[in-house]
């Protein structure tokens, strides 16, 4: 079976190298273009490219895929199958209509729940108790496809996007491979009309800390943007980014400090408290409460705004 494989991220990483690990036929990856990054804004590799390049497999990056000439590559090849995880572009029809049996996508959640852009990170925000992997058939719509395989995993009541992330990677490498390995044996199921909700791209300006909220949110909110975008709040004119946090009792004015101690700062919100066990500021670096109040004293009575 020739498997052509359209991806970007480190998630998609992964699930490549599961397919190149198992013996499949890969003769040709598709992935974004290189973008600029990091402090200079040179431009960088995505990590399915360099994991390509690492085994010699061609590799095309279209801007787009409309045009019938940045199709021509997976034309040329005539894939049985093209898997497509955190590609980043929409499919055409066109692209769909290529490989012979069609399209797997490897999706971060339990199809309908969390269709879209940030399954994992939406996941979490809401207080799901689980989440999961689907491999569909892709068709025109957004994650509308019929159902091949489904495998749940639980979600952690420590566990941050990243860290989901990474579990959830592991999970559709082993799932697209296994997939691939008994097609002819699946048999797809439409998507339930019931449970379907939509996963937001998300905003840097959704990483704002509104204390009016109960601390059980900010508590999700803080894991589900960890380590991307990040959770901020300012404090006198400082503004602080805010990575864990544990609920705890106490009552005062959303945003009011009612404790410091070095096990963390206690923050009034709209229900009960929030202890902030990990900060940092301006220029520095992720800290525990103890260490980063050492170089960022904070008293009680402070308010973030």
């Amino acid at each position: 079976m020739k498997v052509a494989f359209a991806g970007t991220p480190e998630f998609a990483a992964v699930a490549l190298e599961a397919l190149i690990g198992a013996g499949f036929e890969i003769p040709l990856v598709l992935t974004q273009p290189d973008r600029p990054a990091g402090r200079g804004q040179q431009p960088m590799m995505s990590p399915v490219k360099r994991l390509a390049l690492a085994h010699r497999i061609p590799v095309h990056q279209p801007e787009k895929l409309r045009a019938p000439a940045a199709l021509a590559p997976l034309e040329a090849v005539a894939p049985d199958v093209l898997v497509v995880a955190a590609y980043g572009l929409i499919l055409p029809q066109a692209a769909l209509d290529i490989p012979q049996r069609g399209c797997l996508n490897i999706h971060a959640s339990l199809l309908p729940r969390w269709r879209g852009a940030a399954p994992i990170q939406r996941a979490i925000e809401a207080g799901d108790r689980e989440t999961g992997i689907t491999i569909m058939q892709m068709d025109a719509g957004l994650d509308t496809g019929p159902i091949l395989l489904a495998e749940a995993l639980e979600i952690g009541a420590d566990d941050t996007a990243g860290r989901l992330h990474d579990k959830l990677a592991a999970l559709g490498g082993r799932l697209i491979v296994e997939a691939l390995a008994k097609l002819d044996r699946l048999t797809p199921r439409p998507q339930p009309q019931e449970g379907v909700t939509y996963a937001a791209k998300i905003d840097k300006a959704e990483g704002a800390i509104d204390w009016r909220r109960p601390a059980v949110e900010i508590e999700r909110k803080l894991r589900a943007f960890d380590p991307i975008p990040g959770c901020y709040a300012r404090l006198d004119g400082m503004m602080l980014k805010l990575w864990r946090g544990r609920v705890v009792a106490g009552q005062g004015a959303p945003g009011e400090i009612l404790a410091v101690g070095a096990d963390g700062i206690v923050v009034a919100t709209g229900d009960e408290a929030l202890q902030l066990t990990e900060l940092q500021k301006p220029g520095g670096r992720r800290l525990p409460a103890a260490d980063f109040l050492r170089g960022c004293p904070i008293a009680v009575g402070q308010r973030f705004n």
